[in-house]
């Protein structure tokens, strides 16, 4: 792997400024979730402060996961990001194993997902058949594929302008929400209602796992590192600064919903944010949410096409995926076969038909590695003291402690909660074992 000294990794040039980084924090982590997890979390908790209280918890939890990684890519500004700092902090395994499971469906199945949501929510508009939403998100696919292509610089600028068009339409919910909204009669009490049935405790947990699932994304910045311009400060800026914004409007939002709509009415919902804007603009209300869930979805689309790809640039590059992944456009300097490969496996994905069921085991296993990551801060303190740290992470060490016991209690209750599902990720997961040691042997073997 590339020296995190360097001025730039071979073939990328550092072109992304703070502000592109910092909207792809922002477009990375809203995707379509918000507008759709809320109603889940409100048949766990049917309590309006109960509902915010997860949500402030959750963004504390994301919050206390970029401060720990703000610290990591302030002092390796790679490309690939986690890869890097897995393999630095525990050995090329893990970091492997990392990229393996984001090429084979952590990525790459989130992408084949939202563009089927992009899709349906454009039959919205038009007419289509499942065959034709398919044909849709490919052609999507197939358009960012393009964008991200011609250049790191418009790929960033690309999901710039979708991540601005996307805060101004969930900044215009919550504004015009409470100026022309009429708030409900049962907003925000009682704390605890006698209704919620079962353990408190469980429903509450319960209730995490999709928040937590909505805050993901933020990681996504580390690894486009390696072309950002002084990634040393820009980095932590960016995903310290995205990731408030973007915990700033989940609870805005949350609130916004509790303003309109009683919690049985979110509870009940299939599309809580359409609901909450058509109790004050009527009709067109969901017809602008549709357009804003379009907007979101796309602009989230674009920016997992454009980050993933850099992981597999750096993993060829350390011997250890497909040779030509490695390779950099002389034009372009985009990580060409990199990004084309990804495409064309979420196109596989997509006419699959079993990738969301490989997701659900992925997120799993995801969760794994985020508290590894995190974790790994403490093994470059102990092993690299001598490490330049141009930012480091504050109230260090209980920030990172709390989001690493988060991570892993998220782990632990997966596999009580779900141990089928859990043990096939871990099983997914260590298929990638013996494939690495191929790679390694056929990287030695070469030289």
């Amino acid at each position: 792997m590339s020296d995190s000294s360097s001025v730039s990794s071979p073939g990328l040039l550092r072109r992304l400024n703070t502000f592109d980084m910092t909207m792809i924090v922002i477009g990375s982590v809203i995707g379509a979730g918000i507008f759709m997890t809320p109603a889940s979390i409100a048949r766990e908790l049917p309590s309006p402060l109960l509902i915010v209280s997860v949500w402030v918890l959750g963004g504390v939890t994301a919050l206390c996961g970029a401060l720990t990684y703000a610290e990591l890519g302030g002092m390796m500004p790679d490309a690939g990001g986690v890869y890097v700092y897995l393999a630095r902090a525990y050995g090329g395994l893990w970091g492997f194993l990392y990229g393996w499971a984001y090429f084979v469906v952590v990525n790459t199945g989130g992408l084949a997902a939202i563009a089927l949501v992009y899709a349906s929510y454009l039959g919205y508009f038009v007419h289509l058949s499942a065959a034709g939403i398919k044909i849709v998100a490919v052609a999507g696919i197939v358009f960012l594929t393009g964008v991200n292509y011609f250049g790191v610089k418009l790929g960033g600028t690309f999901a710039g302008i979708f991540t601005v068009l996307k805060v101004a339409a969930i900044a215009g919910l919550v504004v015009f929400g409470f100026l022309l909204g009429s708030s409900n009669a049962s907003s925000f009490v009682p704390f605890i209602p006698k209704s919620i049935s079962g353990h408190l405790g469980s429903s509450i947990a319960i209730a995490m796992v999709g928040v937590l699932w909505t805050y993901g994304g933020w990681q996504h910045a580390t690894f486009l590192a390696g072309e950002a311009r002084d990634p040393r400060k820009s980095l932590p800026i960016s995903i310290i600064a995205g990731t408030l914004l973007v915990v700033a409007a989940y609870v805005s939002i949350n609130l916004v919903y509790l303003h309109l709509l009683p919690v049985a009415s979110i509870s009940s919902s299939t599309r809580v944010a359409a609901d909450a804007a058509q109790s004050f603009l009527g009709p067109a209300g969901g017809t602008l949410i549709s357009v804003a869930i379009i907007i979101s979805t796309f602009g989230t689309a674009g920016i997992y096409t454009l980050s993933a790809p850099r992981i597999y640039y750096a993993m060829a590059e350390d011997g250890v995926f497909f040779r030509k992944t490695a390779y950099i456009h002389p034009k372009y300097h985009t990580p060409t076969y990199s990004i084309i490969f990804q495409s064309a496996w979420v196109i596989v994905l997509l006419f699959s038909g079993n990738f969301l069921q490989l997701i659900t085991y992925a997120i799993f296993a995801d969760w794994i590695f985020f508290a590894l990551t995190a974790a790994s801060v403490f093994v470059f303190r102990r092993k690299m003291k001598e490490l330049d740290r141009p930012y480091k992470t504050p109230g260090y060490p209980y920030t990172t402690l709390f989001f690493v016991a988060v991570a892993s209690w998220f782990v632990i209750n997966t596999l009580v909660t779900a141990p089928l599902q859990s043990f096939a990720g871990l099983a997914f997961i260590s298929l990638g074992v013996p494939i690495y040691y191929y790679w390694k042997r056929k990287s030695a073997v070469s030289t």
